[in-house]
């Protein structure tokens, strides 16, 4: 693999961080918050200098970039740009290291939530604003990444196609802005909906802007120390749950409605993971007291791997919402784990392999529930290899965590979180982790393993193909 070709697209990477620092100079100006100003002039000069020199440097190799190139340009991106974000947590005022400063910007760009300040409130308000942004932009990225990947004729893994999705034929150099723009435009309408929604239900609008970051990101982080300090109400906490629904679902589902096209009726794999979202609550409410908008809060929350919660949840109950992560949403949606229609195919293939041995001359259907293709065995060799590399890389994580201060629960629950990049919360039934607090080969782990799981089990395994069949 050559670096030279992914120079340019990394400068490019560079933009969506000058717009943040933007957004916070803004904001340090009208709400006179001028004490760390400089922090975020100096992003936006780095972010704007490094675009320049980077795209200047690496516009005549674009075409030539490979596909396994690309999945090494999105490694780097999460890496190498997190060191502009990690700019402002280094020189706040809160005496926060290199190593946790750089841990709060992968957390961040991830859309994990993992944070190592104790109280929320304690910060001031660009800060806040800066953290849920970083979230914004991440899962922005993701979006771009989940699309291109998912495109190219190249690779044999293509979820997608048993799916929807509306790029038929993307070139990544030549189509790059054109399919950029318009999950942009997707993306910050989606987001304007959410802040709208949250400003008239009477949220104040500080926190209807970063909830609404946090939100369509799939992220963890909160402007405030709890859900509980913002949803005063039971239409509030309605609304809330509404719009939980918007990063769970296939993207250009959105897209379509807008446009009145007529192959809405595609996104039949996003009504079935409505219906399993409406019975899982139904079933799920009739086992406790909790009010059932608390329930389908929390369904929400960690399916769409947001980890946010709100109320009280029974201890026993906590390990049912974690396996929840697991599911994601829409395979292209910004929310991370195993992802619905992944763990949908490997129940069907097993299912068939059961009906094989009760009756070996029956003709099966493999149909999607959604779709009038058919799972194929290169489907089902995919998630099969997707969840055993999960479990392994939980297996891994879990042995590190161990060495830490952690205990087998809560290290074997922090690694799910982490693999999935969900939030600590107290719906998990794991207890508060210092993160501040943790080993420096813990949080150096925590942060690979965060940038790994975002980037998606199925760059890692396009690599492996690469490196250890080169045929």
């Amino acid at each position: 693999m050559k670096l030279k070709p992914s120079i340019y697209f990394l400068g490019l990477s560079c933009l969506p961080i000058a717009l943040m620092s933007l957004l916070n100079i803004f904001y340090c100006f009208y709400f006179n918050y001028l004490q760390n100003i400089n922090s975020y002039l100096s992003v936006l000069i780095l972010a704007l200098l490094f675009f320049f020199i980077l795209v200047k440097i690496g516009r005549n190799d674009k075409n030539n970039i490979t596909v396994y190139e690309q999945i090494f340009l999105i490694f780097l991106i999460y890496f190498l740009i997190s060191f502009l974000i990690f700019i402002p947590y280094l020189f706040s005022s809160y005496d926060i290291s290199f190593l946790d400063a750089y841990f709060e910007s992968i957390s961040g760009l991830t859309s994990t939530g993992f944070t190592i300040f104790t109280n929320i409130k304690n910060l001031d308000e660009p800060l806040i604003l800066w953290r849920s942004s970083s979230q914004w932009v991440g899962g922005f990225y993701f979006l771009i990444f989940l699309v291109l990947i998912f495109s190219n004729k190249r690779i044999n893994f293509k979820m997608v196609d048993l799916s929807y999705m509306i790029e038929k034929k993307i070139n990544f150099s030549s189509n790059l802005v054109s399919v950029t723009y318009r999950i942009f435009f997707i993306y910050l309408s989606l987001t304007a909906l959410i802040f709208f929604i949250f400003l008239i239900s009477g949220i104040r609008l500080f926190d209807s802007m970063n909830l609404s970051m946090t939100i369509i990101s799939s992220g963890g982080f909160l402007p405030t120390q709890s859900l509980e300090d913002i949803i005063r109400n039971n239409f509030q906490l309605f609304l809330l749950c509404f719009t939980f629904l918007i990063p769970i679902l296939n993207f250009y589902l959105f897209y379509n409605i807008v446009l009145a096209r007529d192959n809405i009726k595609e996104h039949k794999e996003d009504i079935y993971l409505i219906i399993f979202i409406i019975s899982f609550s139904i079933i799920f409410y009739f086992f406790n007291d909790l009010k059932i908008l608390v329930v389908f809060l929390n369904i929400l929350s960690s399916i769409s791997t947001s980890g946010l919660s709100i109320g009280y949840v029974p201890e026993n109950f906590g390990l049912y919402f974690l396996i929840l992560t697991l599911f994601g949403g829409s395979v292209l949606s910004t929310t991370s784990g195993i992802k619905f229609l992944r763990i949908y195919i490997l129940l069907k293939a097993f299912l068939l392999e059961i009906s094989k041995i009760v009756k070996p001359n029956v003709i099966l259907n493999t149909k999607i529930m959604f779709s009038e293709k058919k799972i194929n065995s290169d489907n089902i060799k995919i998630s099969f290899l997707i969840f055993i590399l999960f479990f392994f890389s939980l297996f891994i994580l879990s042995t590190i965590l161990l060495v830490d201060v952690l205990d087998f629960e809560n290290s074997f629950k922090l690694s799910i979180l982490t693999l999935t990049n969900t939030t600590s919360s107290n719906i998990y039934g794991i207890e508060n982790i210092q993160f501040s607090n943790l080993f420096t080969f813990t949080k150096i782990s925590l942060i690979i393993f965060m940038v790994i799981a975002k980037v998606e089990l199925l760059a890692i395994l396009i690599l492996v193909r690469k490196v250890f069949f080169k045929s």
